[in-house]
């Protein structure tokens, strides 16, 4: 069986290089290149954890494949590696189109449930006349919210008022999981439209539902209304765990998301896997 090497394949499909991880290339060239953009905001919960001094962790999981974008689907093999890549690229591009720099925001609350953030981002959208909606519950207290620049100062600053622990801005390029996403989200829509999606070989948690499919018609509508919708890690994550997940394997730089599982499933073990020094220890885990 012939063996193809994933980023060449995918390279080709958007028609230039991509630059490996961890060489010299791969650094500020993540932050230029739309495909690395497209990837970059499904980590936004990571980027508390460089807004959290405390160092607080969250946690992703694998049994069923987890849905936050296109690549778990390519490891299912509910999409080709190259029409993964194509997508990315046209998310990447049609993201950063979507909301002017600087006219978007997004902040995390640390300490706060979902309800608390949900009544924040409400009041907020209400004082300030824009969007603002919760992004991302990530669990262990930790709700994202994202919208209008002025929205989100707002609740920022009703956070505070309410006594929740931190309410700090995020690092990020535009307003992921928002309202003001959906020019990206129909864009998605068309490019969708003639991808082929195939019944992944495992069920899909999909992010904005938090509940399971394996039909490709619902991917391809999943696909498109996680790019407005909150992703429901939490529930997510806990879904897998109450259906019989104990082991989880967070792929790809950083170990944050395998220790918020402490939080959301303590019963479960994790690990991180995103080095090849790393899959020595996975073979042992698994």
């Amino acid at each position: 069986m012939e063996v193809t090497d994933p980023q060449r394949v995918a390279a080709e499909a958007i028609g230039e290089g991509i630059a490996r991880p961890g060489t010299e290339e791969g650094g500020e060239e993540e932050d230029r290149d739309p495909l690395f953009r497209a990837t970059a905001d499904e980590d936004v919960d990571r980027d508390v954890e460089h807004a959290d001094q405390e160092g607080e962790d969250r946690g992703r999981a694998q049994r069923h494949a987890a849905l936050t974008r296109a690549s778990p689907l390519a490891s299912a093999g509910a999409l080709t590696i190259s029409d993964t890549a194509r997508l990315l690229r046209i998310r990447g591009d049609a993201m950063q189109k979507a909301v002017p720099v600087g006219e978007g925001a997004m902040a995390a609350l640390l300490g706060a449930d979902l309800d608390q953030a949900r009544a924040i981002a409400e009041e907020a959208a209400t004082a300030a006349n824009g969007v603002c909606q919760v992004a991302n519950d990530n669990g262990g207290g930790q709700v994202v919210l994202s919208g209008a620049k002025a929205a989100v100062d707002k609740a920022i600053d009703i956070a505070k008022e309410k006594g929740i622990k931190r309410a700090v801005l995020l690092p990020v390029s535009a307003p992921f999981h928002c309202a003001l996403m959906q020019p990206a989200a129909d864009a998605m829509r068309e490019a969708l439209a003639g991808a082929a999606i195939s019944a992944p070989c495992v069920p899909v948690v999909a992010n904005v539902t938090a509940e399971p499919t394996r039909d490709p018609e619902a991917i391809r509508r999943l696909l498109v209304e996680q790019v407005t919708g909150a992703v429901r890690w939490r529930e997510c994550v806990a879904y897998m765990a109450s259906h019989g997940a104990t082991k989880f394997v967070e792929c790809g730089s950083g170990k944050v998301l395998a220790g918020l599982l402490k939080r959301i499933a303590p019963q479960a073990a994790g690990i991180s896997v995103g080095a090849p020094a790393d899959f020595d220890a996975y073979r042992g885990f698994a």
